[in-house]
C-alpha cells in the first residue's frame, strides 16, 4: 500500500517512527511533512497528504500534529476527504468501516507510540462496509460539493 504522511513540528519524532513502523510492514511511505522541530504550519502537510489522496496518488493518509485536530481540519476542506481524528484504536477502525475515512490523523501530544502503531494498524486493516452507511457518505459528500443538504428542506 502507498501511504502519504505528515507531520507538524511537534510530530517529527512520531511521525519518523511511525514511517518506519509502516515501511518495516512493507508499505510505500511518502513523507510530505517537515523533519524541522522549527515552527512548521501544519496545514500545509494537512493539504499536501489530503491531495496526494484526493488525486489517487497515494491509497490513503496518515497525519499527525500536537492534537491531531488542526492538521485534520486542514485536510478535510479538500473535497472527498474524511479525515478522522482518533485517539485509540477502535475509533479507527470504525472510521474506516462507517465512515470510509481515507486519512487517519493523531495527535503527538495526546497519545504514545505505541498507541499510534495500534490505530494505524486497526485502520488499515479494516474495510469500508458500504450498505446502510453509504447513504451518510453521499451525504457528507453533497455538504462539501454544494454547501447543502437536502435531507433538510424535506
Amino acid at each position: 500500500m502507498k501511504i502519504a504522511i505528515g507531520n507538524d513540528h511537534v510530530a517529527v519524532e512520531m511521525k519518523k517512527e511511525i514511517k518506519k513502523y509502516l515501511e518495516s510492514k512493507g508499505h510505500e511511505v511518502i513523507n510530505v511533512g517537515t523533519d524541522s522541530t522549527e515552527r512548521f504550519d501544519y496545514p500545509i502537510s494537512g493539504y499536501k497528504v489530503a491531495k496526494m489522496v484526493a488525486n489517487k496518488e497515494v491509497d490513503c493518509g496518515v497525519l499527525i500534529c500536537g492534537t491531531g485536530v488542526g492538521i485534520s481540519l486542514a485536510a478535510n476542506k479538500v473535497e472527498g476527504i474524511r479525515a478522522c481524528v482518533c485517539s485509540e484504536p477502535y475509533s479507527a477502525k470504525l472510521s474506516k468501516q462507517h465512515n470510509n475515512s481515507n486519512i487517519i490523523a493523531f495527535g503527538a501530544r495526546v497519545i504514545g507510540i505505541e498507541t499510534a502503531k495500534m490505530i494505524v494498524d486497526e485502520w488499515l486493516a479494516a474495510e469500508y462496509e458500504g450498505g446502510r452507511h453509504q447513504k451518510r457518505i453521499d451525504m457528507i459528500d453533497e455538504i462539501q460539493k454544494t454547501q447543502n443538504l437536502k435531507a433538510l428542506e424535506d
